[in-house]
């Protein structure tokens, strides 16, 4: 992971060691194709064009009887490009994959890197191909950014808390303590926690993509350890409107409970979620930029 500062407040906690890449899932929209391994120098796919929407997910590498091999290989000629693996592969092969489909992030951490999104946004416009974010367990990102965009959002909060377990971090994040039940791990910035907890930050980070007025440097991320919830991610979302002609705000509250087995770092809802971004993405156009489902 790239050397990163973070600008809000660490705490601390103990955690268990970060968890290697995984091996990429097997989807359909609506045709199943195996899942190629992740290699540099992806060659041109040639062959019959693609019938409605080829999924490939990418994954550790697989033996030729998997339809591995080499990676992408004619006749492949993908669609849509799944990535559920980790935020590294969007930084190193993002826009490389932008080359020759849309692509499909599941780590949404990965566009808190500034150079990554960068990157994204001009291979995107470049090859015409969509990056497609999906919103993960973010409840009310359709709501968040038609508020947004009538000016309407003044502050966003975003606070995760589950069992130390749960957690997969690095940095100051990992050598740190947890000091009671409930021990807040960091609040601040949304990119200044990404670096330090990619897999447990990616709702804060799809929160950021839908306030764009207020981005990664204003949406606030709130890390908390609580000893009580062994089975379960807790996901709060808070946001503020400017003031009115009364002096009061519009305000909102969502309180997301989403049972998950001891440990885990996804919780059971949001695969379904995930799912429903696949298909929905897989219905919507082709357009350059990057866009939250």
């Amino acid at each position: 992971m790239r050397d990163q500062k973070a600008e809000g407040t660490l705490g601390r906690t103990h955690s268990p060691p970060l968890a290697t890449v995984s091996r990429g899932s097997r989807v359909k929209c609506p045709k199943v194709t195996s899942c190629p391994g992740l290699v540099q120098g992806w060659p041109e796919a040639q062959g019959t064009p693609a019938a409605d929407c080829q999924v490939h997910s990418h994954g550790p590498r697989q033996g030729p009887e998997e339809g591995g091999g080499g990676g992408l290989r004619p006749p492949w000629h993908p669609d849509l490009v799944v990535e559920v693996a980790h935020p590294q592969i969007i930084h190193e092969s993002g826009a490389q994959i932008l080359r020759h489909a849309n692509l499909l992030v599941g780590s949404a951490s990965a566009l808190a890197d500034q150079s990554t999104e960068q990157q994204l946004l001009e291979a995107s416009h470049h090859w015409g191909h969509a990056v497609f974010v999906a919103r993960g367990a973010l409840w009310g990102s359709e709501d968040i950014a038609r508020l947004d965009a009538a000016g309407g959002l003044q502050s966003l909060r975003v606070i995760m808390a589950t069992h130390p377990d749960g957690f997969r971090l690095q940095g100051p994040l990992a050598a740190a303590h947890s000091t009671g039940p409930r021990t807040v791990l960091y609040e601040g910035p949304v990119r200044g926690l990404c670096p330090y907890a990619p897999q447990n930050s990616n709702t804060m980070a799809a929160a950021a993509l839908a306030a764009p007025s207020l981005g990664f440097d204003n949406v606030i991320g709130v890390l908390v350890a609580d000893l009580s919830l062994t089975n379960m991610h807790v996901v709060d979302v808070e946001l503020r409107g400017p003031p009115s002609s009364t002096g009061r705000s519009f305000v909102v509250h969502t309180h997301r409970e989403n049972p998950a087995e001891p440990g885990a770092v996804t919780g059971s809802a949001t695969i379904t979620a995930f799912w429903r971004s696949l298909l929905g993405c897989c219905q919507l156009p082709s357009r350059p930029g990057i866009h939250l489902c």
